[in-house]
């Protein structure tokens, strides 16, 4: 008996986009806080400031990009968000002050974060219904060679442009570019509209059923987000820890991609709470080992751990957002996990960065491991059960 096909034309064209605009995003972000200070001496305050717009503002679209996603040609949507996406990359290249730089960093949230909502529900709809979850684990692995290869080639890159910053936007702008012309060659099933008007709800906007796996997706996306954004500093400042963020964040990523990887089998014979099991286990280890251990063993260890955690967990969940969705609110779904990420995000860096400030870095690791606790308990009560009762695939 031979499978449905996975990685058809189409799906290898979204995964392809994706790699993109998540590089060309990836490319230039570690590197914008030191564009910002050398540039137009920007204080660390104002430096948050300026990069915080563009999290707020792929949060605040993200919930209407699932409804447009949901009720207009997709492959529009796409196309359109992603030349938005694209054509901002000039504002940071043409950008002669720090305000016009701000303000073009804070709009690019918006394409950003509508792109990845589309493009994720793309890619749902060119894959066969049986190898839906196995293609959203290899889906992330897309992401996951971005985060690992988009800050090694762009200090590689700067070196061999002289230290020029606007050539790496330049590199940014060409990278979105070709993503926009593989976004143009999609060819999407068609899809029948329905006719009939409903009722504006909030439930077109968020899925609602979801709220479980919503706070819980949160709970972990809380934890990720203070170290990811204390790590560097961390380092360098308690462990003595100069140029290793580059490695920490490359573990992780290999850990991502590994459990990716093997997750997918998991995935493709429906065993979603398995591999969510599997990575909410797996994760507070990481968390825990990474707040106790204050060496490098505990620094680096923990990242790989933390990504094989994270490589299972998210893709299960999203996976779970779908089942529990009508086919008609597949962009919903996507939506509603990458909000939630995004806000528990959000969250971890600025209750983060307070813990930082006012009872040092330890405090602020101890607490990410027990929002991280507090997602596990919660998923072992109630997320597990709630999605096997209730999932409509």
């Amino acid at each position: 008996m031979t499978r449905d096909k996975l990685w058809n034309a189409n799906y290898i064209k979204i995964w392809a986009t994706n790699f993109l605009v998540h590089f060309s995003f990836m490319l230039i972000v570690p590197l914008l806080p030191l564009y910002l200070s050398e540039t137009f001496g920007a204080t660390k305050d104002t430096i948050g400031m300026v990069l915080t717009g563009y999290t707020i503002m792929a949060l605040v679209i993200r919930p209407f990009s699932g409804y447009m996603v949901d009720n207009f040609p997709r492959k529009t949507v796409l196309v359109v968000c992603g030349a938005l996406f694209f054509s901002i990359f000039v504002g940071y290249i043409v950008a002669g002050s720090l305000a016009a730089f701000a303000i073009f960093r804070t709009l690019h949230g918006a394409p950003f974060g509508a792109t990845t909502v589309a493009a994720s529900t793309v890619a749902i709809d060119v894959v066969p219904s049986s190898r839906r979850g196995e293609a959203i684990g290899y889906y992330g692995l897309s992401n996951n060679l971005a985060m690992a290869l988009g800050p090694a080639i762009a200090i590689v890159l700067l070196g061999a442009f002289g230290g020029s910053y606007k050539a790496l936007f330049w590199v940014s702008l060409a990278a979105s570019f070709i993503g926009l012309i593989l976004e143009l060659s999609i060819r999407l099933p068609k899809r029948d509209f329905v006719t009939e008007k409903k009722v504006l709800s909030l439930d077109r906007f968020f899925l609602l059923h979801g709220w479980r796996e919503a706070i819980g997706i949160a709970c972990f996306a809380f934890s990720y987000g203070v170290l990811s954004t204390y790590v560097a500093i961390y380092g360098k400042e308690e462990l003595g820890i100069t140029g290793g963020t580059g490695l920490f964040f490359g573990l992780c990523a290999a850990g991502l991609i590994l459990s990716r990887l093997t997750g997918a089998h998991a995935l493709r014979e429906n065993k979603v709470s398995r591999n969510a099991t599997m990575g909410v286990s797996v994760s507070i280890f990481g968390y825990l080992l990474f707040a106790a251990m204050h060496n490098p063993i505990g620094y680096y260890g923990a990242a790989l751990i933390i990504g094989l955690g994270n490589g299972h967990m998210y893709p299960a969940f999203q996976t779970m957002f779908i089942n529990l969705a009508e086919h008609s609110q597949r962009g919903t779904a996507n939506s509603s996990i990458l909000t939630s990420w995004d806000a528990g995000v959000g969250l971890g860096v600025l209750i983060g960065g307070l813990f930082s400030e006012y009872f040092g870095y330890h405090s602020a690791f101890w607490a990410a491991w027990a929002v991280n606790l507090f997602g596990l308990i919660f998923y072992f009560t109630s997320i597990r059960r709630h999605f096997e009762s209730n999932k409509l695939r």
